[in-house]
């Protein structure tokens, strides 16, 4: 059997299995207050990155976000550069017909200009066919220069600012993958900036290669805690082998609350 013929089958299993679910399901999907949002989520959320690959069909795609949000996960995750923009046109096609009332829609922009920043922006906003996202996030805040090039004088962040007053965006976070180190970073930047983050996204996995992730992610959770930052936390299931090799991806979203009971299990 081929990698093609397994992805396939686990695609199908998949949706067989979430159209199995009861549409009344919905009331019992757990949700969180995300971060100083104030907004209650889904606890756990659609990852946008998967949904555009290639192996899945448009029709296929659309069907699971929906059979997704008819059950009551209403966290959709996207980014700018997913797939070459198929994510998002894939997820601003499942949200029509009224779906889109019934999600709080996050998309993350690569852009550390605010001329990229808005450009980017706009061209998720388009391909998402909405006139808002409920959350925007910096995305892959990896290197410890992005949080000064972000928040300097024509930075990405006065693009997130305009966009927030025009009322494109509700709230502002960041993402990041490697080291929680420069998470600490974008933090102390913002502060000395006198912002404050609505979200923070990054990986807790006991399967991530990157120990770093291990090492500090406690305490930058506590950070998080202590400036009243929610975060998210992704990660995918892989075998031990390929998951040492990339590190994780993006499947599923866990959404912690503002006051982070919840424990760092992957699931």
């Amino acid at each position: 059997m081929g990698m093609s013929d397994l992805n396939r089958r686990e695609i199908v299993s998949g949706l067989i299995a979430l159209s199995a679910l009861p549409a009344t399901a919905a009331s019992g999907v757990p949700t969180r207050t995300l971060g100083r949002t104030g907004q209650k989520v889904s606890m756990i959320g659609l990852g946008g990155s998967h949904i555009g690959k290639p192996k899945l069909t448009d029709d296929d795609a659309i069907r699971l976000i929906r059979s997704a949000i008819d059950r009551g996960i209403t966290f959709m995750d996207n980014s700018w550069d997913y797939n070459n923009g198929q994510s998002e046109i894939r997820m601003g096609n499942a949200l029509k017909d009224g779906y889109r009332k019934n999600v709080f829609l996050m998309t993350k922009i690569d852009g550390r200009t605010k001329a990229e920043a808005a450009k980017q922006l706009e061209e998720s906003l388009r391909r998402l066919q909405t006139d808002h996202v409920d959350l925007l996030q910096h995305h892959e805040i990896i290197r410890y220069e992005d949080p000064d090039r972000i928040f300097a004088p024509g930075g990405a962040m006065e693009a997130f600012n305009d966009a927030k007053k025009a009322g494109k965006i509700r709230y502002i976070g960041f993402t990041g993958h490697k080291d929680p180190h420069v998470h600490l970073h974008m933090l102390e930047v913002a502060r000395a900036h006198g912002f404050t983050f609505d979200t923070v996204q990054m990986p807790l996995n006991v399967m991530d290669a990157h120990y770093k992730l291990r090492e500090v992610g406690a305490s930058g959770t506590r950070e998080a805690k202590h400036r009243r930052v929610g975060h998210e936390e992704h990660g995918e299931r892989r075998n031990p082998q390929e998951q040492h090799r990339n590190g994780g991806g993006m499947l599923t979203i866990r959404v912690e609350s503002a006051d982070f009971r919840c424990d760092h299990r992957n699931r």
